[in-house]
C-alpha cells in the first residue's frame, strides 16, 4: 500500500511547488519581474536591510529594470513617487531610462522631479556612473535646465537645501540661462559670487537683512535658512507658525527647547495645524511618521501629544470599513525589528517594520471592531486588544511583542486548528519565512491557504510586504492579492480589493495603467 502521509488525497486544485528560496533559506515563489520590481520600488529606500545590503538592492533593481519594457519602468517611477512618496527610488528608476528609452525617460520626469530634493537625487544618481553613464547627456541637461528655468524662487530656495550635490553645483552643470536681471542676481546669490542686493527677489533680500540684524522682519523661508543664527524666543513662534507641516512635525521637540509652547495660545495653534486635514493631505505624511512623532513626544504639552493621535487618526481615514469575517495576521518575528527604510549611517528611522505592521492592524481594527488581530513568529502570539484603543495604542501594544523566528504559515495553521470563518485575511510580514521550510512542493502557507479556501471558498488573502524581496510565501490569483509598500496608497489599493474582490485592478496592472 502506497504510504499515505505522502500521497494522501487533498481537496482543490494542485498546488503550485515553490520555485525559489528566499533570504532566509526558505521555500518560496520567485515573483513575476514586473510585480518584483513594484515591490523594490515600493518598499526599498536603497539601505541596508535585515537581510539584504544596499548594494545588493541597487544590483537587484537594475537588473529587474532590464527585464521589463522601459514604459513601465516609467510608469513604476511615478507610481512610487506620486502614490508611494518615495525618494531615492523613483529618481533611480527614472535615471536608468537615461541609457535606455529617452521617450520614456522624458515623459516620466516632470512628473516624478517634482522638487528641488527629487531634482538633486536625480542628477547625483546619474553622476554615480551606477546607470550606465557619468554625465547627464543633452537630453537629461535640458529637462534639468528647463526645470530651473520653470522654478518659482521659493521653489529654488528650497532645493538650495542639502549637499551631494548642492543646487549650486546643478546649476554649474547644467548652465541655466536667466531669464531676467532677477533670476541673474539669484543664480550668482546661490553659487556665492558677489552680486548687486538690489536686484535680488523680495524674499532673499528680506532674509539677507535679517542675517545683518534679527530685529528686522522674519522672512517665510525653510527653517535650515536660521539654524546658524542667534534667534529669541518670538522667532522661533514665528517659525512654528509658518514652517511646512511636515517641518513643524519633525521639530516639536526643538520648538519646545526654545520656549514655543510656553505660550498656551500658540499651543491652540499649533494643535489645530497639526489636525488640518487639507495639511496632512498635502504634506504626504505617511502614518509611520506620525507614529514616530508621537513616540518621541517626551514633555511636549498633553495637547499636542493628543493632537499627533488626532492627526493619526485622519491620516488613516481611508482605510476600509470592512465586512464579514476579518482577520489581520501581523509579523512580530525579530527580522521585523529592523528599521522599516534600512540602515544608513546618520539616517536611519527608528520605526521598525514592526512598528509598521502593527500599525496596519490597528488601522483595520479601528475601522472594523469584529476584526481578529493575531501576532504570529513561529507561532501565533496571544494578545487581547482594545478595539476602542486610539491607533497609537493597538500599535504600540502590538509591536512590543517583537522577536524570534518566522513562520508566515503559523496564523493561518491556528485558523485551521480553529476551523474559523474567514472572508478576509490581511498578512503583512517581511515574508522571510524559514521555520515552516518544506523539502519541496508547495510552501506550507500556500498549504494552509489551500485548506482555508476549502472551507471557506469565497477567502481573500491580502499579502502586504515591507521589504524588497523578489520572492513571496504565496502565488498571485484572483483570491490573494500582493502589495508592497508603507504609504497610504496601501490602505487605497487594500480598499478597492475589499469592495471588488477578484475583479479588482491588480496593483501592477494600477500601475501599467498609468498613461505616459
Amino acid at each position: 500500500m502506497a504510504n499515505f502521509n505522502l500521497f494522501a488525497s487533498t481537496r482543490g486544485p494542485a498546488l503550485p511547488a515553490a520555485t525559489s528560496r528566499n533570504e532566509a533559506g526558505g521555500l518560496a515563489y520567485a515573483r513575476r519581474p514586473e510585480s518584483a520590481l513594484a515591490l523594490y520600488a515600493a518598499t526599498g529606500c536603497l539601505n541596508n536591510t535585515f537581510y539584504a545590503s544596499a548594494e545588493q538592492q541597487l544590483d537587484h533593481v537594475l537588473k529587474l529594470c532590464a527585464q521589463v519594457e522601459p514604459a513601465f519602468v516609467a510608469k513604476t517611477a511615478i507610481y512610487t513617487r506620486q502614490r508611494g512618496h518615495m525618494k531615492d527610488m523613483p529618481a533611480l528608476l527614472l535615471a536608468s531610462l537615461t541609457s535606455r528609452d529617452g521617450e520614456a525617460f522624458e515623459r516620466a520626469f516632470g512628473r516624478v522631479i517634482d522638487n528641488g530634493r527629487m531634482l538633486r537625487n536625480f542628477v547625483q544618481i546619474v553622476r554615480s556612473g551606477q546607470v550606465g553613464r557619468k554625465s547627464l547627456g543633452s537630453r537629461p541637461k535640458r529637462l534639468v535646465r528647463q526645470w530651473l528655468d520653470r522654478a518659482s524662487v521659493d521653489q529654488l530656495l528650497n532645493a538650495a537645501i542639502g549637499n551631494q550635490p548642492s543646487l549650486a553645483d546643478v546649476i554649474k552643470m547644467v548652465h541655466p540661462k536667466p531669464a531676467d536681471a532677477e533670476r541673474a542676481a539669484l543664480y550668482a546669490w546661490l553659487l556665492g559670487k558677489p552680486v548687486d542686493e538690489a536686484a535680488l527677489p523680495a524674499k532673499v533680500r528680506a532674509y539677507e537683512a535679517f542675517k545683518r540684524s534679527q530685529s528686522a522682519p522674519m522672512p517665510k523661508l525653510p527653517m535650515q535658512y536660521f539654524s546658524s543664527l542667534p534667534l529669541t524666543t518670538s522667532h522661533w513662534i514665528h517659525l512654528a507658525r509658518t514652517v511646512s507641516w511636515q517641518t513643524l512635525r519633525m521639530n516639536l521637540n526643538t520648538f519646545q527647547r526654545h520656549g514655543v509652547f510656553d505660550d498656551k495660545g500658540v499651543v491652540y495653534e499649533i494643535v489645530a495645524r497639526l489636525t488640518d486635514a487639507d495639511e496632512i493631505r498635502n504634506a504626504r505624511v505617511f502614518p509611520y511618521q506620525l507614529l514616530s512623532a508621537y513616540h518621541a513626544a517626551s514633555g511636549l504639552p498633553a495637547a499636542i501629544v493628543e493632537a499627533l493621535q488626532d492627526a493619526m487618526e485622519i491620516a488613516t481615514r481611508q482605510v476600509p470599513a470592512l465586512d464579514g469575517d476579518v482577520v489581520v495576521a501581523v509579523d512580530v518575528s525579530g527580522s521585523m525589528a529592523s528599521p522599516v527604510t534600512g540602515y544608513r549611517k546618520g539616517a536611519t528611522t527608528k520605526m521598525r517594520c514592526v512598528d509598521v505592521a502593527a500599525l496596519v492592524a490597528a488601522c483595520i481594527q479601528r475601522n472594523h471592531k469584529g476584526a481578529r488581530v493575531m501576532p504570529f513568529d513561529i507561532e501565533v502570539r496571544k494578545l487581547r486588544l482594545n478595539p476602542r484603543d486610539s491607533v497609537m495604542t493597538l500599535a504600540t501594544q502590538l509591536a512590543g511583542l517583537c522577536g524570534g523566528g518566522t513562520a508566515v504559515s503559523a496564523p493561518l495553521a491556528q485558523l485551521n486548528r480553529d476551523k474559523s470563518r474567514v472572508d478576509l485575511l490581511v498578512l503583512v510580514s517581511d515574508n522571510e519565512s524559514w521555520r515552516d521550510t518544506r523539502n519541496g512542493g508547495a510552501t506550507a502557507t500556500m498549504r494552509e491557504w489551500a485548506q482555508i479556501k476549502a472551507r471557506c471558498p469565497d477567502a481573500r488573502l491580502v499579502c502586504i510586504d515591507l521589504q524588497p524581496t523578489a520572492t513571496s510565501q504565496t502565488v498571485e490569483s484572483p483570491d490573494v492579492l500582493h502589495i508592497g509598500g508603507f504609504s497610504d496608497a496601501v490602505f487605497d489599493l487594500l480598499a478597492v480589493y475589499a469592495a471588488q474582490g477578484g475583479t479588482a485592478t491588480r496593483w501592477v496592472e494600477r500601475i501599467d495603467s498609468i498613461a505616459l
